[in-house]
C-alpha cells in the first residue's frame, strides 16, 4: 500500500466520527438522544462538544453523565480562557443538585478539576463504576495503606488541586471557590495535593476551611515561615487522616523566641503526628527548630515511614539517637541526612540506626555530613548488612585511599547496589599524589572486575574536587 493510499484511508473519518458530527450538526435532535445514547459514546460526544464550544449540549450531558466521575481536568486547564465552559459544566451540576427539579437519581458523584485521567478521552472500556478512570489505573510513587477516599452517596465532590502563591488564584479557581462556598450544604471540595508558596497564614487557613481535609494526601510547605506559623498551620495539619506525604522546609525560629515558647510551639506542631496515620513520606529541610527536638518529633510519629528526609538542619547526638528509636522508621526505604554535619557527634547512633533498617533500606543519602574516617569505621559493618541497599551517596564527605578502599571491599558484597557516589580521597591532592592517583585507578580496576565477577553492573562515581578533612 502506498503512502498517499495510507494517508486517505487515516484521514477518512470512522463511523464512530460521522455519527458524532450529525449530532453536533442538530443541537435539538442531539439533546433528545442523549437518554438513549450508549455509554460508550459519552466521552467522544462530549469531547467534541468541548473542542466546538456547544455549550447547551455539554450542559445536559453533564446532567445526564453515566459514570460516577466527570474528569474535566483532564480536557481543559484551569486557566481563564476556559472560564466559559467552567461555567457550562457547574451550570449542568447545579441543576443537578435542584431536588425540586431532578431527583437524586444521578450517576455522577465527583467533579475532577485536576489534569489527569487524560487516558479516559481517548480510550473507553472496563467497569464504569468501579473509579474516575473506567478500564484505566494510575500508579502512585507511594501505595496507599488506609482505604480508598470516595464521594458519599446522594453527594458530590469537586477535586481540585492547589498551589497558594502571594497573588490571588487563578481565575477559574476562584470561580470554583465562590461556586462551592455558595453550595456548601450541598457538595464537598477535595484537594489532594497541596504546595503552599506563601507566608500569609491567613490566606492558606481560608482556603483550608473550605476543603474536606480528610482528602488531603501529598502536601508541601516550601516557604520561609516562622514557627508561630507552623503552630497556626499545624491543627489542619492533623485533620488530614489519610496524608501520605508531608514536606517542610525553611521554618525560620526568631532569635527573641524563649526556651519556653519554643517548646510550646514545637509542641503544638508534634501533637499532630499521631493523627496521621497513613503517613509515608517525611522531609524536613533547613528546619531550625529540630535541634534537642527530634525526641518530641519522632515520639509522635507512629505511622511506618518509607521514605525520610533531614536535610541542612542542625542535629544533636541525641536527636539522631531519638531518631534511631523511633517506632516510625521500621519499614524505612529510602533515608536522605544530607547537610546534616556529623563531625563532632558520635557515630554510634547512626550505626544502631542503619542496623534497624538493613533490612528494608534502599537508597542512603549522606552527602556533605563530613563524616570523619574514624566515624565511617564505626557504622561501615551495619552499612554492609543494608542488603536491599541500591544507592549510596558519599559525596562531599572527607575520605582517605586507605579507608575508601575498605569501603568499597564492604559494599561490593551488596548485590543489589547499582549506584554508589563519592568524593576523590584528599590525599590525590597531598605531596604523594602521583601515587595515590594510581591507586585509586588501581582500586577502579579492582571494583570493576569484582563487579564482573559477581555478574552485577555497578557504577561509582568520584566527584573531581576532593573534600579536605
Amino acid at each position: 500500500m502506498n503512502r498517499s493510499v495510507r494517508m486517505s484511508l487515516q484521514s477518512t473519518p470512522t463511523l464512530l466520527q460521522l455519527a458524532m458530527q450529525n449530532l453536533l450538526r442538530d443541537e435539538a435532535l442531539a439533546i433528545s438522544a442523549l437518554q438513549h445514547l450508549p455509554v460508550e459514546l459519552f466521552p467522544p460526544l462530549f469531547k467534541d462538544a468541548f473542542t466546538h464550544k456547544r455549550f447547551n449540549i455539554l450542559r445536559k450531558m453533564v446532567q445526564v453523565w453515566p459514570f460516577p466521575c466527570l474528569p474535566l481536568g483532564g480536557l481543559m486547564k484551569m486557566k481563564a480562557p476556559y472560564l466559559d465552559i467552567l461555567q457550562i459544566v457547574l451550570d449542568g451540576i447545579d441543576a443537578l443538585l435542584d431536588q425540586n427539579s431532578h431527583p437524586r437519581s444521578y450517576k455522577l458523584r465527583v467533579l475532577d478539576l485536576r489534569a489527569l485521567h487524560k487516558d479516559f478521552w481517548t480510550v473507553w472500556a472496563g467497569d464504569t463504576t468501579a473509579s474516575c478512570t473506567p478500564g484505566a489505573k494510575y500508579k502512585r510513587k507511594i501505595q496507599r495503606r488506609g482505604p480508598k477516599i470516595v464521594a458519599q452517596p446522594n453527594s458530590l465532590k469537586v477535586f481540585v488541586d492547589l498551589c497558594l502563591k502571594p497573588r490571588a488564584l487563578d481565575t477559574c479557581l476562584s470561580f470554583v471557590f465562590q461556586w462551592v462556598r455558595e453550595r456548601k450544604a450541598l457538595l464537598q471540595l477535595g484537594c489532594k495535593k497541596l504546595k503552599i508558596n506563601t507566608v500569609a497564614i491567613q490566606n492558606v487557613v481560608k482556603v483550608l476551611d473550605m476543603l474536606d481535609l480528610d482528602c488531603m494526601e501529598e502536601v508541601e510547605v516550601c516557604c520561609t515561615w516562622k514557627l508561630s506559623t507552623l503552630a497556626t498551620f499545624a491543627p489542619y495539619l492533623g485533620r488530614m487522616t489519610n496524608l501520605l506525604s508531608f514536606i517542610l522546609s525553611h521554618i525560620h525560629v526568631p532569635a527573641s523566641i524563649t526556651p519556653e515558647e519554643k517548646k510550646q510551639l514545637v509542641s503544638q506542631f508534634t501533637s499532630q503526628f499521631p493523627n496521621l496515620r497513613c503517613l509515608q513520606d517525611l522531609s524536613l529541610d533547613s528546619v531550625g527548630f529540630l535541634k534537642d527536638q527530634m525526641d518530641q518529633v519522632f515520639r509522635c510519629l507512629e505511622a511506618p515511614l518509607e521514605i525520610l528526609s533531614i536535610t541542612d538542619c542542625q542535629l544533636s547526638e541525641s536527636d539522631l539517637k531519638s531518631l534511631s528509636q523511633c517506632p516510625g522508621i521500621r519499614q524505612l526505604k529510602h533515608l536522605n541526612l544530607s547537610g546534616v554535619i556529623l563531625t563532632n557527634i558520635s557515630p554510634e547512633p547512626l550505626r544502631v540506626l542503619l542496623e534497624r533498617v538493613a533490612a528494608t533500606l534502599k537508597t542512603l543519602d549522606l552527602e556533605n555530613c563530613m563524616i570523619m574516617d574514624s566515624q565511617l569505621n564505626v557504622f561501615l559493618p551495619a552499612l554492609s548488612q543494608c542488603v536491599q541497599l541500591i544507592m549510596f551517596n558519599y559525596l562531599r564527605n572527607p575520605i582517605s585511599v586507605a579507608v575508601l578502599e575498605r569501603l568499597l571491599y564492604h559494599t561490593s558484597k551488596l548485590s543489589y547496589l547499582s549506584l554508589e557516589m563519592y568524593s576523590t580521597p584528599w590525599e590525590i591532592y597531598g605531596a604523594q599524589s602521583a601515587s595515590h592517583h594510581k591507586r585509586l585507578d588501581q582500586l577502579r580496576e579492582e571494583l570493576s572486575k569484582t563487579m564482573m565477577h559477581l555478574e552485577h553492573n555497578r557504577t561509582v562515581w568520584f566527584s573531581v574536587a576532593p573534600c579536605l578533612p
